[in-house]
């Protein structure tokens, strides 16, 4: 799920460029991958360290496209690796629903451009 509004909001900061909000969500979906596997690679390490850059880009990209749930477990991703508490309870459930916020940013957000581009 994504917060349309803060689409929108993106869209009219590039003077309604649909083709560029495109092109960032592209390229969002692309790096978004790459962070999350660092993310499980560093939980899996329990590496709380390794866990903190990719958990932040993440968080902050996310937040950036709309993609509040997926922002808000990065960070809880991100605090849990500054404060070396990767395996709590809290870090654990986090990173249990990782990768299901991220495959319905990337569903909602293929669907937003898909209905900018019918317009």
């Amino acid at each position: 799920m994504v917060d349309e509004k803060v689409l929108e909001e993106l869209q009219a900061s590039v003077g309604g460029d649909r083709g560029f909000v495109r092109d960032l969500i592209d390229a969002y979906v692309a790096d978004s991958a790459g962070q999350l596997e660092a993310i499980e690679a560093a939980l899996a390490a329990g590496d709380a360290e390794a866990l903190v850059r990719p958990a932040h880009t993440l968080k902050s990209s996310s937040a950036t496209m709309g993609a509040m749930d997926l922002s808000s477990l990065a960070r809880t991703l991100e605090m849990a690796g500054r404060s070396g508490t990767v395996g709590d309870a809290e870090a654990r459930a986090a990173a249990r629903g990782l990768r299901d916020a991220s495959d319905a940013a990337v569903t909602a957000l293929r669907a937003w451009v898909a209905g900018v581009d019918g317009q």
